[in-house]
Order: structure tokens, then C-alpha cells, then sequence
């Protein structure tokens, strides 16, 4: 079959000798838009179940953490049959809380089925861990009741790491690699993030990189961001370099944020690929209060998006002397006039008197008319009657009485009055 370009090109030529279109041709053209049109709704049906599948990944996890089984058994086998990214997980969880109801010969079921079906995924170290386990116990129940106790013993240990971290590493290392629900293992990983040890960092690191449980990845992320330090900040950059999960790096930036880790925000602001990532690195410069930083990037900047995004964010960093001067100096339209709206919801003493100043002296009806909306903004309703009293354009009057009659104003009240009386 032809592609459509040429079939493009045929149909021109076709066109010019003034002779009919074959209806093979028309034919073949409708069957590749039926193809087209078919792919794209396998995707969107492949991203719906990607989603479906989550919801149930993650309501599977919250009823584990409240003794659930049952209830979460049905979760994981729903996310397991949509197929999703998560469905090795899914699995693996799907084993322990069928161990958890007793149902030996069937969580092992469950584990061969893991190791069939994904030969590759992080999860299998846990599930052959598991595996030891179920057949160990030899037909004992498995008791639920037991988590009560692992939280007793994480209550402890977060004492002993203060007094003794030596002796509480290995215990909360076991508990780390044990068959433990994921609220335990997250709590483990909370009590070893307040040791401050060499040997603590080695270990968040460890799951921070994905080593073993991938649930317990971001968290370790976020613990090594609070350890602070540059070997923390290191593994960060190294995760971040290394994984292509967009909802890992984007957690990622916000931990350098977190960690006060200006330069490889600004690297990632300035030279990652990806659109969303590269906004959202700006978006936490502009939280740190990067203000010098992203007015420097603005001026080397070509694209009008991200232009618009560092605006935000000067706007966020509190940057309102950078503001003034793009308000006053922007030569792109479009750009000059987000300045000014931005400089309206700063709301200062000095952005309220550059308003004024850029009213007198704008001659664009457009740029004018933004300012009356910024003083609105700010409340600033003096500053609007004035306006409507030395204006002599009727709309730009119009547009100052629209805007003073919604801010329920003294001098607002005192000027319609005025009006009527006349």
C-alpha cells in the first residue's frame, strides 16, 4: 500500500490532467485513515487501562496497610488483568496477602507466575524471599496480628538508632528485605533516616536507586533529599540521570528544590528535553527564589512558553523589580502584557506607582487597557479613577468604570455619584 504522502502527491497530479480519482485509490486513502484513527484509539484505550490499573495497584496497597487481604486481593487481581506497568508488582503482592489469608498453595501459584511471566523485574529477590517463607512455615497460618508487632519494634528501634545505630541497622536492614507490608517498610526506612549514619545513607541510597522494592524508591529519594549532604545529592543526580520514569525526575527536582540544590535545578532548566520536566525545574527556581538566575535565563531564552513560565515564576520568587523592568522594557507584546498582569497581583507600594507611571507614558490601547486590569488587581481603585478622569479615549473610560464598579470602592462609590448628579 502506498503511504499517504504519496497517494497526496498522485491525487495532485490526478488533479492537474483534470482525470478522476480511481476508487482504489479513494480506496486505499480511507483505509489508511481507518488505520490511523484505529491506532490512536488502541492507545487511548491502552493509557485508560495504564490508569485503571494504577487505582488499583494503589487501593490494593492502602487496604494492605489496614489488614484488608481479602479486600485488597481483589484490587491487585483487577490491576494485575489490566495488564499494566505495575502488574509485576501487583503480583508479587497479590502472594503475600494470599500467604496472609493462609492460601499456601496458591500464593506459591502466584510466585511462579511472577517469575514466568516477568523474568526481569525488581520484584523477584522479595518473591523468592517469600517464597522461603510460605514453605517454612509448613502449613502454619500466617498471623496477621504479627504487623502489631513490627510496629512495637519499630517504636524501639527509633529510640535505639539514637543511642545505638550499630545495633539497630542490621534489625531494620532485615525488616527492609523481609515480607513486610509496604506502611512497615516505609516506617523502617523513616526510623534509618534519622541516624545520620554513613551506613544509614548506604542503605536509603541502595533503595533510592531502585535497587530492590520499587514502591519504596521515591520515598528513599525524598529521605536522602531531608539527609541532605553531597553524597545524597549525588545519588539524586545519579537516579535522575539514569531513569527514564518521568514521575521519579519530576519528584527528583522537587527534592533539589527541598535540598536547596540551585545548580542542577538551573542545569535542568536550561537543558532537559523534556518540555514538562524543564518548566517544572523553572517552576521550583522560581519557589527557591532563584530571582537573578531566571532573569538570566529569560534574556537568553527563544521560545514564547518558556519565556511565560519564567514570568511565573519571577512572579512566585517575589522578583518585582525584575518584573518592572520587563514590564516596562518586553518588546514582545504578548510578553509585556503577562509582565504587567503578574505586576498587579504583586501588589507592592512600588509596582502600584510603575503602573501608574506605565499608563501616562504606554500609547498601545492594549498595553493601557492591561494596566487598568493590573490596578484592579491590586485593589487599587484611586489610581483607576484617576485614569477614568484624565482618559479621553471612550473606551479606555468604559473599561475603568467596568472595573470600578465590581470593587465595591469609596472612590468608586464617590465617582458614580459624581456621574449621576451631572
Amino acid at each position: 500500500m502506498k503511504t499517504n504522502k504519496s497517494i497526496l502527491k498522485l491525487v495532485i497530479v490526478l488533479l492537474s490532467l483534470g482525470l478522476a480519482l480511481p476508487a482504489r485509490l479513494l480506496a486505499q486513502d480511507a483505509d489508511g485513515k481507518a488505520e490511523k484513527e484505529k491506532a490512536k484509539e488502541e492507545q487511548r484505550e491502552k493509557a485508560r487501562q495504564e490508569r485503571e490499573s494504577d487505582r488499583d495497584y494503589q487501593k490494593a496497597k492502602k487496604l494492605m496497610d489496614k489488614g484488608q487481604w481479602e479486600e485488597a486481593l481483589q484490587a491487585l487481581n483487577d490491576a494485575i488483568e489490566k495488564r499494566g506497568s505495575r502488574a509485576d508488582g501487583a503480583l508479587y503482592w497479590k502472594a503475600y496477602a494470599q500467604s496472609k489469608l493462609n492460601q499456601r498453595a496458591e500464593a506459591l501459584t502466584t510466585v511462579a507466575e511472577l517469575n514466568k511471566s516477568f523474568p526481569d523485574s525488581r520484584w523477584l529477590n522479595d518473591a523468592k524471599a517469600l517464597e522461603m517463607d510460605i514453605r517454612r512455615a509448613s502449613g502454619e497460618a500466617v498471623d496477621p496480628g504479627k504487623q502489631a508487632d513490627e510496629e512495637l519494634k519499630l517504636i524501639a528501634l527509633n529510640n535505639l538508632i539514637h543511642t545505638d545505630s550499630e545495633k539497630a541497622l542490621p534489625i531494620l536492614q532485615k525488616l527492609l528485605d523481609g515480607n513486610q507490608p509496604p506502611r512497615i517498610k516505609e516506617k523502617a526506612l523513616f526510623v534509618l533516616s534519622q541516624s545520620g549514619s554513613d551506613k544509614a545513607r548506604e542503605i536509603i541510597s541502595n533503595y533510592a536507586r531502585g535497587k530492590a522494592d520499587p514502591d519504596l524508591q521515591l520515598k528513599s529519594l525524598e529521605y536522602l533529599a531531608l539527609f541532605g549532604g553531597k553524597e545524597s545529592r549525588q545519588v539524586l543526580a545519579d537516579v535522575y540521570a539514569s531513569t527514564g520514569d518521568k514521575k521519579i525526575k519530576r519528584s527528583i527536582l522537587n527534592f533539589y528544590m527541598i535540598g536547596g540544590d540551585r545548580d542542577r535545578l538551573l542545569t535542568a532548566a536550561k537543558g532537559e528535553k523534556d518540555a514538562d520536566l524543564r518548566m517544572e525545574a523553572i517552576n521550583q527556581l522560581g519557589v527557591m527564589g532563584s530571582r537573578d538566575e531566571l532573569y538570566e535565563m529569560y534574556q537568553g531564552e527563544t521560545e514564547l512558553k518558556v519565556k511565560k513560565r519564567i514570568l511565573d515564576a519571577l512572579f512566585v520568587g517575589g522578583a518585582s523589580e525584575r518584573m518592572i523592568d520587563l514590564a516596562k522594557n518586553e518588546k514582545d507584546p504578548d510578553l509585556r502584557r503577562t509582565a504587567i498582569e503578574k505586576l498587579g497581583l504583586m501588589g507592592s507600594e512600588n509596582t502600584a506607582d510603575t503602573l501608574v507611571t506605565l499608563y501616562a507614558s504606554e500609547k498601545e490601547k492594549d498595553v493601557r487597557r492591561k494596566v487598568i486590569e493590573a490596578l484592579f488587581l491590586q485593589g487599587n481603585a484611586r489610581a483607576i479613577v484617576d485614569i477614568y478622569r484624565k482618559e479621553t479615549d471612550p473606551e479606555l473610560k468604559k473599561k475603568a468604570i467596568e472595573q470600578l464598579s465590581i470593587m465595591n470602592s469609596k472612590e468608586g462609590s464617590e465617582l458614580f455619584e459624581e456621574i449621576l448628579n451631572k
